[in-house]
This record gives structure tokens, sequence and C-alpha cells, in this order.
């Protein structure tokens, strides 16, 4: 069982709660050694003192905050503790706020929030409960290894996750960095765009991660294994060429044709009947809350609903009309 990162404290109005974070992803990115070219010597990395040239043990580094060229002040670890009593070892729940309200970009690292001991869990399920029906996160600052972070705490089924975010002054405006991007008064033509949103639909599919997998880490072994057998490594193809702006309606045409027939041999049929009326229902299910769905799923007694995201109860009770 794994341990966990960081321990303490996780504050809901005047509800205290003992809680671990845990790592959520892990790398399993092919990773490689650094040699030196015609030989198998390894290449190591050394902490070495700039003005004598000799390695430094680490327990002989501290951090020093330069404020003048060639002048610091030191600052020892125990120091840096200091000035966040308390806080350290809290997440404070500032505030909730819709999920759809945090942009994609704010997001930076995700580790699982466990109870400290079974006496804790009960309370751990009433704010995981809470946090899915509403369909929100709550946002607080934690202090971990030496840093400050804003963070999200949100609910996955059978557990919550926090998530670190980006401070709004670390997230880049896209103005600044991206050329060529449309100005706000740019229009799309409304026939083109009827037609891009039918491409959308045409491609629509269900969300499940184990669908997709590393394809370049498997490319990657094999480019290792041919070589270790001296065979011949075939590239991977080029890009197909941008598509021409005039051409852009019939290519879009011809894409939604694609789409909904790759939907056809998947064994999809176009919307007839029974099935007519449930996309229908789906549409006005789709203007409620998730607590509104939930609520509505509990009186249909949908099972397996408390496991459910928005859209899985959105489709379980279109189903229900069916």
């Amino acid at each position: 069982m794994a341990r966990p990162i960081w321990t303490g404290v996780l504050t809901f109005g005047l509800v205290t709660l003992p809680v671990g974070l845990y790592t959520a992803t892990e790398d399993h990115t092919v990773h490689f050694h650094q040699l030196q070219r015609g030989t198998s010597d390894r290449i190591r990395n050394k902490r070495v003192n700039e003005r004598t040239g000799k390695e430094v043990d680490t327990d002989k580094i501290v951090k020093g905050y330069e404020m003048d060229e060639g002048e610091y002040v030191v600052v020892e670890p125990e120091e840096l503790e200091e000035i966040a009593p308390g806080r350290s070892k809290v997440i404070d729940l500032a505030g909730f706020v819709g999920l759809h309200q945090v942009e994609p970009v704010y997001f930076a690292r995700t580790y699982y929030v466990g109870p400290r001991g079974k006496e804790y869990v009960k309370v751990y399920e009433l704010m995981r409960s809470a946090l899915h029906r509403s369909d929100k996160a709550g946002i607080a600052t934690l202090t971990m290894r030496g840093k400050e972070y804003l963070t999200a705490l949100r609910a996955q089924p059978g557990v919550l996750v926090l998530h670190t975010l980006h401070w709004a002054d670390e997230v880049r405006d896209p103005a600044d960095v991206v050329p060529e991007l449309p100005e706000r008064r740019t229009k799309s033509d409304s026939k083109e765009l009827r037609t891009a949103e039918q491409l959308i639909d045409a491609l629509t599919i269900d969300w499940d991660p184990a669908d997709y997998h590393d394809t370049y880490e498997e490319r990657v072994k094999k480019l290792v294994a041919a070589k270790r057998k001296g065979e011949e490594v075939v590239g991977e193809p080029e890009p197909p060429e941008a598509t021409n702006v005039i051409d852009l309606m019939e290519v879009l045409s011809r894409s939604v044709e694609q789409g909904r027939s790759r939907g056809r041999k998947g064994g999809g049929e176009p919307p007839t009947g029974k099935k007519q009326a449930a996309g229908k229902k789906e549409e006005d299910l789709g203007a409620l809350s998730k607590a509104e769905l939930y609520e509505r799923a509990s009186a249909a007694g949908v099972p397996g609903r408390s496991r459910m995201s928005r859209d899985q109860l959105v489709k379980a009770l279109a189903g229900t009309a069916a």
C-alpha cells in the first residue's frame, strides 16, 4: 500500500477531516541513460562548487536568495516551515465553484485524497457525495514541500481528488504567445459552421480512457528491439497537407458523411421511433444540473447512479423513456 506524500486536515466549514494525499498518476515513459558516444560509459550529473570545481554533498547545500549579483541571503528549510504555521498542514476550503468554470489550462497535478483512519470514513464519504451531487469543486490553498499551491478538490466515483492549479500570473495570455490568432470580430461562414457542428456530432463518442494507450512508447520499444537485432527501422509517414480554404465546405461535407457511415458500420442506425424520443429527452435533460439529474435518477431507481458522471446520468434517464 502506498504511503501518503502529505498528511494534514481538510476543513469544510466547521468540519475537520484528517486526510493524506497520494500520487494519482505514474510515469511509464521509456527512459534512456546518458552514455559517452562509442562507449557504454554512463554520464552522471554532479553537484559541483562553481568556484572550487569540487563535488558537494547534498547535506551541505542550502538555499540562497540572490539580492544583488553575487550577494545572497541564506534561508534554512526550518525557517521556511516556521513562516507557515498551521497552514502547512491544512487544506481550508474557502469556497466552491462549478467545475466548468475552471479552464483546463489551470490544472497541474492530481492527487487522491484519503481519510486517515476508519473512524473518518463516514465524514469523508459525506463530503465526497456532496461534491459529487453538486458538480462543484472546492477551492483552497495548500503548503507542501516548501511551496504554496492553489488547489481544487472534486469528487470522483469512490474517491476525492485534489488538483494543484497554476496561479493566474503563471498562465500566459494566448494573444501574447500565439501568432495569427483570429480577431474577435472575425466571423465564420454560417453554413460552414453548421457543417462543422454536424461533423462534431457525427464523430461524438463515449469517453473511456482505457480505449487509448501510448503508441509512441510502443514505437520506441520496437525501435530499440529492431536496432538490437540489426534490422532496418521504418519511419512514420509525413503528416497530410493543410486543407485549402477554398475547398473547406466540400471537405467538411465529405467528412460528415464519412463520420456518419463509420457510425452505421459500427452498428449505429439513424435515430427513429423510441431512439429519436430518447435523443430529444437527452437534449431536455442536458439543461439540468447534476444535482437535479441525480434526484430524477433516484426517483426513477436508476442503478449505479451514485457512480455516474453528469453525461452518464443524462443517457441513463433518457433511456428510461425509451
